[in-house]
């Protein structure tokens, strides 16, 4: 079966670049979800006025790669005690989230993150919203597959 899930981690250069080479993905798409203006562009998005996170959204095969095994990856490439910010990355839009597309993604999501935080892996706790997807804005073309065009 395909479904979709949706990942914030910082710039979504690198979660795409990360997600992209998982087996069982088909598609990924980096955009903007979790604000509330309509149809923002990066520009928009880059203010931090709007709400919206850079995110990853994929389309996955169950049968070659499960829910928990995105989560995985989420985990790892990067660092969820960050509030609003990754790196030298500042602003709400490089929040770290997580947007469930289901009810079985937010209880996998929030048994992970749970599991995560109890595990001690951190000093502080884990920052990482865990929110229902609504509205995911596609980004600009130039930013789709920008490590492969950029050929880092």
């Amino acid at each position: 079966m395909i479904e979709k899930a949706t990942f914030a981690a910082g710039c979504f250069w690198g979660v795409e670049e990360a997600f992209s080479k998982i087996k069982g993905i088909i598609e990924t798409v980096v955009g903007y979800t979790g604000g509330h203006l309509e149809n923002p562009t990066y520009e928009d998005v880059c203010t931090n006025t709007t709400g919206h996170a850079e995110a990853v959204q994929v389309k996955y095969d169950t049968d070659k790669v499960s829910y928990e095994e995105l989560l995985r990856v989420f985990w790892d490439i990067h660092d969820p005690t960050q509030v609003n910010r990754q790196g030298v990355d500042i602003g709400t839009q490089y929040r770290s989230a997580i947007f469930y597309h289901n009810n079985c993604q937010k209880e996998l999501a929030e048994k992970s993150k749970k599991e995560l935080d109890d595990s001690g892996r951190f000093k502080k706790p884990i920052a990482t919203e865990i929110i229902e997807v609504k509205t995911f804005y596609k980004a600009e073309k130039y930013h789709q597959k920008y490590f492969q065009k950029k050929k880092f």
